[in-house]
């Protein structure tokens, strides 16, 4: 399961966010997608978890949106990150129009665990 946090500065537009959170969980899913935990394009509920905040007083950074995305590491994913952070940041302007979007991936060695 991904977790993913979105940090946007207090001017981004509304509508913009709206589309990006709207479009967050399968472009997510799509952009970290492996043999090891494949997408089979049906998500349900904790299959990605979103928070979303408001950038501070004492944050600092200079894009409008940033979302960083985290994800299992699996040797699938990380042969190529770049292309598919690339991918995943194509992929959310085209759908909210927003920018000022930075996009970071990491894949932790990581485990999870949920209620069925």
């Amino acid at each position: 399961m991904p977790i993913v946090e979105v940090t946007c500065a207090r001017d981004v537009d509304g509508e913009s966010l709206r589309l990006l959170l709207q479009a967050l969980p399968h472009a997510v899913s799509v952009a970290v997608d492996c043999p090891e935990e494949p997408y089979d394009g049906h998500l349900q509920p904790g299959d990605v978890d979103i928070r979303v905040r408001e950038r501070g007083p004492l944050d600092s950074g200079g894009l409008g949106i940033v979302v960083e995305v985290r994800s299992k590491w699996t040797e699938s994913r990380a042969s190529n990150r770049q292309e598919r952070v690339s991918q995943l940041r194509k992929a959310l302007v085209q759908a909210s129009g927003a920018t000022g979007l930075g996009v970071y991936l990491a894949l932790p060695c990581a485990a999870w665990a949920q209620d069925d």
